[in-house]
């Protein structure tokens, strides 16, 4: 099928919130088939994927292993019944959770709430944090993303996606400054303990590295911070890790870089490679302490909860990045890339690289310090037009990100942003 086919089939039957369509359809492109750092769109053309579908491939697009555990998993058993009748790997991939965060951080076991997008595991969460504590209340920061759906907005901080729907929503997040500078950290401080003086508040939920918000990186002390003002009032620390775990940026979860151990940890995205699936994973205690054991009916459950195909991708996933080293790969890509974007220069643009591991962006701003976001999206379309993938960041759109599959290799990388010197000279 040609592109303008779907695009005919979108602007006809899709919600036309959805999907952008240039009125002359040189954006978006149509995706046919994907492997490794590749993409070919529905004419045949070949692109180099620069944000491994919003970080989802991670082990890379069609990642052999992955793919024919999904396969097997599929020709064995498609569907099971969430949180009545078990299925083996629902319990393993449990099991390997627990593994790769709290035992590995504290030698303590961790327990596992399965759910099916980011979204989903922020507002499990958010659950968690009410029955732990009988605090409706929640600490967020500014430039926050932590999924659409109504739980989830409560703490997504850009007004685009809140406003719509104010009258619907409870209202239980309070915004605080995101720091990306030591200078910030007083004041960040004296926020967060004047909110947490409070009685309602019961967790803090935050983004190690701010994906959507623009790749934007706090101070390392910030998560410390954060773990000891939550102990001294009660309060969870609960770490958002669904575009930063997995190896993204350099460590297997980003809250790794600091040393701060979180209550509890969202993941989705990279988990499976491909497979909608994500969790909330909390200290075994809390969780046993919070939620009461099952009578036969799950009061926080859905019908593909922890679903066959999902969880046997996720185990081939996690056994993927460990073998391949790929958090190594990521920490030492991701310098290379940042070495490599810090000497790109404009001279109408004042221009910023930052990142950690294979989380990178280039922020764009007009000589006057404002956001220039029409160049922005001018240089992603046109890299675009070269072979190109990139996405805008940042609640302006001025930020060019870098996430692509770990896999990636220095050579890509550099004529990556080669390309983007180039196309950088034609825009004002």
């Amino acid at each position: 099928m040609k592109a303008r086919e779907t695009f005919d089939l979108l602007r006809r039957y899709e919600s036309p919130n959805v999907t952008f369509i240039e009125k002359d359809e040189s954006w978006p492109i149509v995706w046919e088939r994907a492997r490794g750092v590749h993409v070919w769109d529905s004419a045949g053309k070949k692109y180099l994927d620069l944000t491994a579908g919003f970080g989802v491939c991670a082990a890379g697009h069609a990642n052999s292993r992955v793919i024919k555990a999904g396969q097997r998993q599929m020709a064995r058993l498609l569907h099971a019944m969430g949180d009545v009748h078990p299925h083996a790997r629902k319990g393993e991939l449990a099991r390997e959770l627990s593994r790769i965060t709290f035992q590995r951080w504290s030698g303590q076991p961790g327990r596992t709430i399965l759910c099916n997008s980011g979204f989903e595991a922020v507002e499990a969460a958010l659950k968690t944090a009410l029955l732990a504590t009988g605090k409706r209340g929640i600490v967020a920061f500014e430039g926050a993303y932590h999924g659409l759906g109504y739980g989830a907005l409560n703490a997504t901080h850009r007004a685009l996606f809140r406003r719509p729907f104010t009258s619907q929503l409870g209202g239980f997040g309070r915004f605080i400054r995101y720091p990306t500078d030591a200078d910030e950290i007083p004041i960040v401080r004296r926020a967060v303990e004047k909110a947490l003086s409070g009685a309602r508040i019961g967790a803090v939920l935050v983004e190690p590295v701010q994906g959507r918000g623009g790749i934007r990186v706090p101070p390392r002390v910030f998560l410390p911070m954060l773990r000891e003002l939550c102990d001294r009032a009660g309060a969870l620390l609960v770490v958002d890790e669904i575009y930063t775990g997995f190896a993204r940026t350099g460590r297997w979860f980003a809250c790794e870089h600091s040393g701060a151990i979180p209550d509890l940890i969202c993941l989705g995205k990279a988990l499976a490679g491909g497979f909608p699936i994500s969790a909330c994973v909390g200290r075994a205690e809390l969780i046993e302490r919070a939620w009461p054991a099952s009578k036969g009916e799950a009061i926080h459950t859905s019908t593909f909860l922890g679903h066959p195909v999902g969880c046997a991708m996720a185990l081939a996933q996690i056994r993927e990045v460990e073998a391949r080293r790929l958090d190594q790969r990521s920490a030492e890509r991701g310098a290379y890339l940042l070495q490599l974007l810090g000497k790109v220069t404009n001279p109408d643009l004042i221009l910023e690289a930052r990142g950690l591991g294979l989380m990178a962006g280039l922020e764009l701003k007009t000589r006057q310090g404002q956001p220039a976001t029409i160049a922005t999206f001018n240089c992603v379309k046109e890299m675009l037009r070269l072979g190109f993938i990139l996405l805008p960041e940042g609640e302006h759109g001025n930020v060019i990100g870098f996430t692509p599959p770990l896999i990636i290799a220095k050579a890509q990388l550099h004529a990556t942003v080669n390309a983007l010197k180039l196309v950088l000279r034609n825009v004002a």
